[in-house]
């Protein structure tokens, strides 16, 4: 779809989200956070590896439609992390496929980047669905934490150290999580309200 214009009214005009994409993400899903976020007026940025290429074209899950992405999150530095107020793993199987390395040994850079995310206590991790997947080779950034995810997740996450609660989306301090790709309305609200409010009243 064609970017949408965030309203400048929104009840978090000038803030930017950046949502990781990869081939066989849920067209539904991100459709629907472009315009609920423009519509707040935030800007939306679609982060995805783009292996030395300006831009990638992905193909979503279910209708097969395609989705032009040139923002390289390979490119994003700490600086350019913290002009972000939120960053989301959307469903489907965007953190499987992002969280490849050629070197075993060594996370893949989109894992990276989350984990640079965690050290910045005021910027908004969201995960959806599958998306903690990404997280498997970095179970310390949510060991302890409250979190939900699809249910073919569940053993993996408590695995990892995370303490799985059995709800629709779980909120702890600067992260959340939702359960499947059909409560996608329900994180972006949430997200919404996390940003809509100053960080230190959230906290």
């Amino acid at each position: 779809m064609a970017p949408v214009k965030p309203l400048s009214t929104g009840r978090i005009a000038g803030k930017r989200i950046g949502i990781l994409v990869e081939s066989d993400y849920v067209e539904e899903e991100i459709t629907y956070y472009q315009r609920r976020f423009a519509e707040e007026g935030a800007e939306v940025q679609l982060l995805t590896r783009l292996w030395g290429q300006a831009s990638l074209t992905f193909t979503g899950h279910e209708h097969r439609a395609t989705l032009e992405v040139d923002g390289d999150l390979e490119a994003l530095d700490f600086h350019d992390l913290l002009q972000f107020s939120a960053l989301i793993v959307p469903s489907g199987m965007v953190a499987d496929r992002l969280r490849y390395s050629e070197d075993v040994n060594q996370i893949s850079p989109a894992l990276e980047l989350v984990r640079r995310a965690f050290r910045v206590p005021n910027l908004v991790k969201a995960f959806s669905c599958h998306g903690l997947q990404l997280l498997s080779a970095a179970p310390e950034l949510i060991r302890d934490r409250p979190v939900t995810c699809h249910n073919n997740l569940a053993a993996d996450v408590r695995n990892m150290g995370a303490v799985y609660l059995d709800q629709d989306v779980v909120v702890d301090r600067d992260l959340i999580t939702s359960r499947t790709v059909e409560h996608c309305h329900l994180l972006a609200r949430t997200v919404i309200e996390r940003l809509a409010v100053p960080y230190e009243a959230a906290a």
